[in-house]
C-alpha cells in the first residue's frame, strides 16, 4: 500500500465537500494516509472559519467535522528542529513544513491544495 501525506487543505476539501472533494477522494483512495498530529487542530480551525462564515450551516459543518475523526489517518511524530530548518530553507510556515518533512521522511507523495507547499514539494 502506498503512503501519502495528507494536509489540512486536502482533507478539509474532502470533509467539507468543497469543489475539489471528488479529486481529493480519488487521490487519497487506497493509500495509507499519514499526517502530523496538528492535522486535527487545523481541521478544527477550518471548521470554525466555515461556521463563522455560514452560521446557518453549523450543524452540518460539525457533523462533517466528526467524520474526520473516523478517517484512518496515522499521526506521526516529527523531528521539530528539522522541521524548523526545513521551514526556514523553503520559506514555509512550520505548519506547512511539518507535512513536507513527513513526505520527505517517508518518501511519500504529498496531497495538498496549497500552492506554495506543492511548489516546495516539487523541488
Amino acid at each position: 500500500m502506498r503512503v501519502k501525506v495528507v494536509d489540512a487543505s486536502a482533507l478539509g476539501a474532502l470533509i467539507f465537500a468543497e469543489p475539489e472533494a471528488e479529486d481529493m477522494e480519488k487521490e487519497l483512495s487506497g493509500a495509507r494516509l499519514i499526517a502530523p498530529s496538528l492535522i486535527h487542530y487545523e481541521l478544527a480551525s477550518i471548521c470554525l472559519k466555515k461556521i463563522q462564515n455560514h452560521p446557518s450551516k453549523t450543524s452540518q459543518l460539525i457533523t462533517a467535522f466528526r467524520i474526520a475523526g473516523r478517517l484512518s489517518i496515522e499521526t506521526v511524530a516529527l523531528e521539530h528542529v528539522e522541521v524548523i530548518e526545513l521551514a526556514e530553507r523553503e520559506q514555509l510556515t512550520t505548519y506547512d513544513a511539518c507535512y513536507l518533512w513527513l513526505a520527505q521522511k517517508f518518501g511519500a507523495n504529498l496531497v495538498t491544495l496549497d500552492r506554495r507547499l506543492k511548489k516546495a514539494f516539487a523541488k
